[in-house]
């Protein structure tokens, strides 16, 4: 559902009693914990259990499993996700009342009030991105508000209140969401096509990106990862407006340059160079895109707060965020990770950290498309991408809120995989492909999961059934 953004936002403090429709998403939650802290009546109803919700129950936020239009109550106003339908029963009880109806970008704007925005934008790696910087502000006694698209493992939320000025927000493009909170300062991580469902060309989707750059502050600053050549188009856009611009990346004539990069199993450790300053750090996870993510993340924190080391210290204490290289357990020497990848330069990113992972394991994939506009036309890069593993497990498209379309399935990704047929494995549903990826894990092996719908179920199945077979051994 796409609600309207109204033309003045009410701070969260002048709406009223709120009632959040799609309590368990990431956008969502985020909000109604905020608001709650922030000392607005909140309410919340979800037709799907998530790990978003115990983070709202824990500051008491009354939840309702279900929609139904008595779960209204005597609210004033209504934060609805995208994902709504057009005939939920609270948006249309909420309309026949008259109520204030908000869109997630606009509750979150709505909760913005009175700090200093920090927006993190980009196609991949923005999830990790807000995580590290929010990490990095922390350690640097910050203290910032924050919203993210994923549980923050140091926290175990994806949200709080904070108790600074700061306020950091992972800003979301698929809706244009990011056009809408005029943030202070901002960091792009890289500009790659996707989404298209929603923008409907690539340039589209570009030129959103430099919206967004015009949406910031010409007072505050924009951090641009310039390695992707999508982002470094944005330098000349803010440049051009007077904004203060700083670029980062591993290339030359950069304002601030990753040298010394060293990635091994545990860890990645890097040095920050730029005008005269060298900076150590050490991240507790491995991967090239996690070191820029980082740098990004600390030269953005170097223009908030004058404590370069103790922003160094937050990312090295970064553990990770859920569904982002997530380890799930392991069982017999079979380690069993899970992420969010579902563009084919997310897959390539987080396959080669997992085959860092690895070591002398193999790489046992399962993988699951998400949107059916997106397979359509991603599908082949994302196989080709999947050829990097040892083993690869295709399941068929997770439409969510699309409807299916039986020309564009898994089987698109399956046979663009360049792996040998034997190695290429499709399947129907989740405890299929549980059971083949079992069937082909070795002692010593990584078994990753990767898309952004229901495949982050198959990890717990995985480690039961190696744990039963690990038990008949016994």
């Amino acid at each position: 559902m796409r609600l309207p953004v109204p033309d003045v936002i009410p701070p969260a403090s002048e709406l009223g009693r709120v009632h959040v429709v799609g309590a368990g998403g990431a956008g969502l939650s985020a909000i109604a914990r905020i608001m709650a802290q922030q000392g607005v009546p909140v309410t919340g109803s979800d037709d799907q259990d998530t790990p978003f919700l115990p983070a709202l129950r824990e500051v008491g936020v009354p939840l309702y499993p279900s929609y139904a239009a008595e779960h209204v109550g005597d609210a004033d106003t209504l934060v609805v996700t995208t994902a709504a339908r057009d005939d939920n029963p609270e948006v249309l009880e909420g309309r026949a009342r008259g109520l204030l109806l908000l869109p997630r970008s606009a509750g979150l704007k709505s909760v913005m009030a009175g700090h200093r925005v920090v927006a993190v934008a980009g196609t991949h790696g923005k999830t990790t991105t807000t995580s590290m910087l929010t990490m990095a502000l922390r350690a640097a006694g910050a203290d910032p508000a924050y919203a993210i698209g994923g549980v923050l493992a140091a926290t175990g939320r994806n949200a709080d209140a904070g108790s600074g000025e700061l306020f950091v927000a992972e800003a979301d493009e698929s809706d244009g969401a990011f056009l809408v909170y005029r943030p202070q300062a901002a960091l792009v991580t890289n500009v790659d096509a996707d989404h298209l469902d929603v923008w409907g060309t690539e340039a589209a989707y570009r030129e959103a990106f430099a919206e967004f750059v015009a949406t910031i502050d010409t007072a505050g600053f924009l951090v641009v990862c310039a390695d992707d050549p999508g982002a470094a188009v944005l330098v000349r856009v803010a440049r051009d407006r007077g904004l203060d611009v700083l670029t980062v990346g591993t290339g030359s004539g950069l304002d601030w340059t990753v040298t010394d990069l060293v990635i091994s199993e545990l860890a990645t450790s890097f040095t920050l160079r730029g005008h005269d300053v060298s900076v150590p750090v050490t991240l507790q996870v491995p991967g090239r895109h996690y070191a820029i993510d980082a740098a990004g993340a600390l030269v953005a924190g170097m223009q908030l707060v004058d404590d370069a080391p103790g922003l160094a210290r937050g990312l090295g204490e970064y553990t990770g965020t859920g569904r982002r290289m997530e380890r799930k357990g392991e069982v017999g020497g079979v380690r069993v990770y899970d992420t969010y990848a579902h563009h084919p330069a997310e897959i390539a990113g987080d396959l080669e950290a997992a085959r860092i992972l690895a070591g002398e394991g193999r790489l046992v994939v399962a993988f699951q498309p998400h949107l059916v506009s997106r397979t359509r036309v991603f599908g082949e890069a994302m196989g080709r991408a999947l050829g990097a593993a040892d083993e690869v497990v295709v399941l068929d498209v997770y439409a969510a809120r699309e409807s299916p379309d039986p020309t564009v399935t898994g089987r698109l990704v399956a046979d663009a995989v360049p792996l040998s047929s034997e190695h290429v494995h499709y399947v129907s549903g989740l405890d299929d492909a549980a059971t083949e990826l079992v069937r082909h894990a070795r002692p010593g092996d990584l078994v990753l999961t990767l898309g952004a719908g229901s495949v982050t179920d198959i990890g717990p199945r995985v480690l039961a059934l190696l744990d039963d077979g690990h038990e008949e051994h016994l």
